[in-house]
Order: structure tokens, then C-alpha cells, then sequence
């Protein structure tokens, strides 16, 4: 039997179309599929089932076609079903789909960590090692710091967020739903305050000096192996440090032989404006971890480094059977080409320029949000009582659960569960912004105002 190769497809309009309420009848029904087979502990923000996403738009179930202000919690950073991605992956399927690399390598792995090499901070040696998660990939960061020094004890910060491994929930600040009922969590993990300018008030040097010195005294220097820090807090807020907090921490690990990690699974590949987010003050990690938009959508994860550092550990002493599958990293490759060539860093600009303006001049009008920060497209607004600082969980709830009402998909996180995260893709239109922003800003006032 002989097949043809199928007509090429015009793209899909981009514009958000609600048909039905949301979630509709369709994705009701797989709700109640859902509920009899797959595990309570497992959560959905919106429960509306998509059949298929272009660009920066969702399809569900019932034909409604929502605005994704998520990427799936910034993966998606080219756009859904990216021309280059899917046309990599298609033509990776039909050579082979998996070997793995422990057993007979391939190419496409060594190709990312060669992009890898270029694309990180730094112009030193620098070698890679692939996995699959973002848990994955700081866990064995620890792995290597631990290895390469012969310390034990990892620093971790408030509001911190690293993963669900019993090693990563352990360096997790924030315990339900990540920790609550999972002990014992591994030990030497130390936790230290971190740089929460809206909340501490503390220059960036400031806040520094009292980490350090929290370190220095509970600890000492010469027993720690590696400080881990996400260069901007995700799950813990969208928190961005003080200007200063991260060059103080990397001079400090420098002078003190320590591993500064920087978890950069949420805010790489230039979610924040730039490849990483380490950049924007010229530190330069001795270990970086990412996952998330490095593939487009594919499981894909990886630790990057001084060369000195990831050969500290012996053959054999890192890997995983599917850990830079050859699919995925034909999607990284794919997802690499977009980024350069479309330049989305200067995209995430663009992004942070329309939302900051737009949520800066709600928060005057509104007075139910105390912070609006972030950069690139890692943008949040943090809701606050009316005249003070005290978290509103309540409101920020309605507010996001109004968006996803009218074909708008935000998250929401924080420590205090009181802040909505901006996380679009950065190919998203002016035109899709502008009116995801609307919806926002008609759901915030309304829900302000009970």
C-alpha cells in the first residue's frame, strides 16, 4: 500500500473563540473518564481537555480556542507545534526513536551539548550531561557538586522551588502540596533567606550579607559543596532578586571553593530577555541546570558546566536510560534554530515592556496589587489586602479562575498562593497579547470590586 504525503495545512487563525462554557460538555466527560483512572494527587489548573494548540493558542475539546498565558509552565517558549520542532521530531521518528546514549550514542546528543557550551554564560570549558526533568537535572547537579568537591552540605533559599525527587523536595521551601506527608527528605540541605525586595526591603548587597553570614555561621564555608539558587524564584513567586544579591553570592562561593548551581529550569532560553537569566548581572555559574523550554514541548533536561567539574565524576556516574532521548533533542535543536533565528530573547522584551506598563497602571487603579515585577516573559502581580502587604490568596484565585472562564489560561503560585504568573510564549502576536491582557485586567477589576 502506498501512501502520499499529506497537503500542506494553512496556520491556524490566531484568535481566542469560545463556543461553549469553560470547561464544556467534551471536556466535562473526560473529567469523569479522568476521575476513575487517574490519581487524585495528580492536579489541572483548568480542566478544559485540548486536541490540539498552534502558536499561542489552545485547543479543547469542545472547540473553544483559548489564549495560553502558560506554555505549559514556560516549555512552550517557540510556540505551540513550531514548524522547525515538528519537522526535526518527524524526521527523527523515522530514523529511530531510541537507543540510548549509555549504549550506542548519537549525534543529536553531542549537538546540544555543543549548543549548550555556546549558548551558557561563560567562556570557559564547559561540558553537558542530558536528562529528562528539571528534578533530574538539579539533582545531579548536586550530584557533581558534591563529587567534585568531596563536601556534603547544599544551600538552598526561602521561597525556593527544585523539583519532586526526594532530594529536590528536600531543597523545595514550600511544603503542600510539594513536601506535606513525603518524609524523611534527604539531609545536609541548609535553607537561608533570599533577596524578596517587595516583602524584606533589603538592598541586594544587604540581603547577600545576611545569607552569607547565616551560612557562615550555621554551616561554615569550607563544609558546603554547592549553593543552589533559580536566578529568578518560580514557583515561590516570580520572585527577582535585588540588583547585587547574585554577584555577591557567586563571589562568595568563588572565594570559598563552592559549586554556585544555577537552576535555571524555569527562566532559560530566554524567557527573561536574554538565553539565561544568570546574564543580567554577568554572573557566570559554575553549574547550570535546565530543562523546560530547551525543547519545545519534549522531555528534555540538562546540567552545564566547568569541564573540571562534570569530568570530577567517573565514568558511569551519571546518566539515566531515556536522558537526551534522540527525539527530544532533535526538538532542541528545533527549538535552538527558532530562538536564534526569530532572536525571541528581543521578543521577551517586548513582552515585558506591554504587560509592566499595563499591570503597573492596574495596580494604581485598583489598589489589590502590592508588586508587579519580573522580566522578559516571567511576569507576576502580587495580590495584596487593600492598604497593606497581606497576601490574597482569595482574590488571586478568582481572578485567574474569571481568565480561564473567558479563554485565557494564567497560573498562579507564590508562597502565600497570592500571585498570578505571566508565562506566554515568545512568538505570541501583539494582537493576542493585547487581548490577553484585556481579559486580565477585566477580571482583576471585577473581581476587585466584591
Amino acid at each position: 500500500m502506498t501512501t502520499t504525503a499529506a497537503e500542506p495545512q494553512a496556520p491556524a487563525p490566531q484568535q481566542r473563540r469560545l463556543l461553549t462554557e469553560i470547561p464544556g460538555p467534551a471536556s466535562r466527560a473526560l473529567q469523569e473518564r479522568r476521575a476513575n483512572v487517574v490519581a487524585a494527587g495528580v492536579a489541572s489548573t483548568l480542566p478544559a481537555y485540548i486536541t490540539s494548540a498552534s502558536g499561542g493558542l489552545l485547543t479543547d475539546a469542545d472547540g473553544n480556542v483559548l489564549i495560553d498565558f502558560g506554555s505549559g509552565i514556560a516549555v512552550t517558549n517557540v510556540g505551540h507545534s513550531a514548524p522547525a520542532v515538528v519537522d526535526r521530531v518527524r524526521e527523527q521518528v523515522g530514523l529511530f526513536t531510541h537507543t540510548c546514549f549509555m549504549v550506542t550514542p548519537y549525534e543529536g546528543y553531542v549537538e546540544v551539548c555543543e549548543a549548550l557550551a555556546e549558548l551558557t554564560p561563560g567562556d570557559h570549558a564547559k561540558k553537558s550531561v542530558l536528562f529528562n526533568s528539571g528534578a533530574e537535572a538539579v539533582e545531579n547537579a548536586v550530584k557533581i557538586a558534591r563529587a567534585a568537591t568531596g563536601r556534603q552540605a547544599v544551600v538552598v533559599f526561602d521561597h525556593a522551588y527544585h523539583g519532586r525527587t526526594n532530594l529536590t523536595m528536600a531543597l523545595t521551601a514550600k511544603s503542600v502540596p510539594y513536601k506535606h506527608g513525603f518524609g524523611p527528605f534527604a539531609p545536609e540541605v541548609y535553607r537561608v533567606p533570599g533577596s524578596y525586595p517587595f516583602r524584606d526591603g533589603l538592598d541586594g548587597v544587604e540581603a547577600a550579607r545576611v545569607a552569607i553570614d547565616r551560612i557562615e555561621k550555621q554551616i561554615g564555608g569550607d563544609q558546603v559543596a554547592a549553593v543552589v539558587i533559580e536566578p529568578i524564584q518560580g514557583e515561590g513567586g516570580f520572585i527577582e532578586p535585588a540588583a547585587g544579591f547574585l554577584p555577591a553570592l557567586s563571589a562568595w562561593c568563588t572565594a570559598n571553593g563552592v559549586v554556585f548551581v544555577a537552576d535555571e529550569v524555569q527562566t532559560g532560553f530566554c524567557r527573561t530577555g536574554d538565553w539565561f537569566a544568570s546574564s543580567d548581572e554577568g554572573v557566570v555559574p559554575d553549574l547550570i541546570a535546565t530543562a523546560k523550554g530547551i525543547a519545545g514541548g519534549l522531555p528534555l533536561a540538562a546540567v552545564t558546566g566547568r569541564a573540571e567539574l562534570l569530568d570530577a565524576v567517573g565514568p558511569g556516574g551519571l546518566g539515566g536510560t531515556y536522558g537526551g532521548n534522540p527525539v527530544a533533542c532533535a526538538a532542541a535543536l528545533g527549538s535552538i534554530e527558532i530562538m536564534r533565528e526569530a532572536d525571541l530573547a528581543s521578543s521577551a522584551r517586548r513582552i515585558q515592556e506591554q504587560v509592566l506598563r499595563r499591570l503597573r497602571a492596574l495596580a494604581l487603579e485598583t489598589g489589590v496589587i502590592g508588586d508587579v515585577r519580573g522580566r522578559g516573559a516571567m511576569l507576576a502581580a502580587e495580590f495584596v489586602k487593600p492598604g497593606g502587604v497581606e497576601p490574597d490568596a482569595d482574590l488571586t484565585k478568582r481572578a485567574a479562575a474569571a481568565c480561564h472562564a473567558l479563554g485565557v489560561v494564567v497560573l498562579t503560585c507564590g508562597t502565600y498562593g497570592n500571585v498570578v504568573r505571566l508565562l506566554p510564549p515568545l512568538s505570541l502576536s501583539d494582537e493576542l497579547l493585547d487581548e490577553g491582557l484585556s481579559v486580565l485586567e477585566y477580571a482583576i477589576r471585577v473581581e476587585a470590586r466584591k
